[in-house]
């Protein structure tokens, strides 16, 4: 396991509203960084989904998982199926470090990960907080195991 850095915080008070103000010193932008800017600006990423006849904003938050099928792409959420026009190698590019490719036609989001076990032939299966289930290919279990520090 790698050494993770701790990065310094500092909070200065200030008595206005019009004083408050984020400022960030890094080296790189990393994903993690990217999210804290968003959380700090209130920007949710979203992509574009269709639902029925119209298209409609999905937040990423939202999204469970992606899947290909047929050459279609799906945004699985908590309990509703869109398609979208990306493909998920489109998608890996778009999409924030909290998701996960965990097979040739699946991306998962591990915040949306309830639970993960052990198959045979190397393989990980992994519960979704809505109940779906998403097996993970042994090609991407090292991946995984890094990213949910097991």
């Amino acid at each position: 396991m790698g050494v993770k850095f701790i990065m310094k915080v500092d909070i200065r008070k200030v008595y206005s509203e019009n004083e408050e103000r984020a400022e960030i010193h890094a080296v790189t932008l990393t994903e993690e960084i990217q999210n804290a800017v968003d959380i700090l600006e209130n920007n949710k990423r979203s992509i574009p989904v269709i639902n029925s006849e119209e298209t409609i904003m999905c937040t990423l938050d939202k999204v469970y998982y992606f899947e290909s099928v047929d050459k279609r792409t799906f945004v699985y959420t908590k309990d509703k199926c869109y398609e979208t026009k990306y493909r998920l190698y489109e998608l890996e590019e778009m999409i924030p470090y909290d998701f996960f490719r965990c097979s040739k036609a699946m991306i998962i989001n591990i915040k949306k990960i309830a639970s993960v076990k052990a198959e045979f032939n190397a393989r990980m299966r992994a519960v979704l907080l809505n109940g779906a289930e998403a097996v993970i290919s042994r090609n991407y279990v090292k991946d995984l195991k890094g990213k949910l520090g097991l």
